[in-house]
């Protein structure tokens, strides 16, 4: 598994650069850098600070750069929508509505990841099939038509099991929140830890039904999961 990674990694880096690691710091997202920079591929990998992430999240961008050797490039939202968001509806106004939620998601996440694709040809994410029902059906490969641009997902076939298993095999650093029963982890307001028996991803969100439940990194303008399979 681990070889089949790298070759996956090689060939998005070999076929299509620029390409860039989305990275939420992630226990998937830290499997991909690990494999990145053992494989020693030009791929870079970025981070979108929201303003709002834990502490333990963002002490990991420090930890990659020291131990990897790879620079983190970090995109914020524009102060302005910031401002002009909390001014309107109050630092945590997107507890009231799934509008005002996915309002906030916009200018924190969606717009800075305008710019951090921006002159790319290809992004990789940590996405799995397994994180969520709306990811069941996930490809390895899609075409981002917002962006314009390639799209790779190399764990979509990967259990939890599998990646924590990478994890330990590789001695990979991870977001100590993982060990208070986080299994994924956004922005601090809007992540808690997950519950015997929840699924993966129902600790973002809590509030929302589950079909609320993306921030628009990975949605289509009109609200579509963005699914259009590219052949291998």
């Amino acid at each position: 598994m681990i070889s089949l990674l790298h070759d996956q990694l090689g060939r998005i880096a070999a076929e299509h650069a620029p390409a860039t690691l989305a990275s939420s710091l992630s226990v998937e997202d830290m499997v991909l850098t690990e494999a990145i920079a053992a494989a020693r591929l030009q791929i870079e990998v970025f981070v979108l600070d929201t303003g709002r992430l834990h502490g333990d999240t963002l002490a990991l961008i420090p930890v990659i750069e020291q131990r990897y050797g790879i620079k983190v490039s970090v995109f914020r939202p524009r102060a302005g929508d910031v401002e002009g968001y909390v001014a309107k509806h109050g630092a945590n106004g997107f507890y009231r509505s799934v509008a005002l939620r996915q309002e906030c998601c916009a200018l924190r996440k969606v717009e800075p990841l305008s710019r951090a694709l921006a002159g790319k040809r290809a992004w990789i994410t940590g996405q799995r099939r397994g994180q969520a029902e709306g990811r069941a059906e996930l490809p390895e490969r899609e075409f981002d038509s917002v962006h314009g641009i390639e799209k790779f997902n190399p764990l979509a076939a990967w259990s939890e099991q599998d990646v924590w298993d990478y994890i330990a095999a590789r001695d990979v650093p991870y977001n100590a929140l993982y060990d208070h029963g986080y299994r994924s982890i956004g922005c601090a307001p809007c992540t808690r830890p997950v519950l015997p028996g929840e699924e993966v991803r129902a600790g973002r969100w809590w509030w929302e039904a589950p079909q609320h439940k993306e921030c628009g990194l990975h949605v289509a303008p009109d609200g579509r999961l963005v699914r259009a399979k590219v052949p291998a």
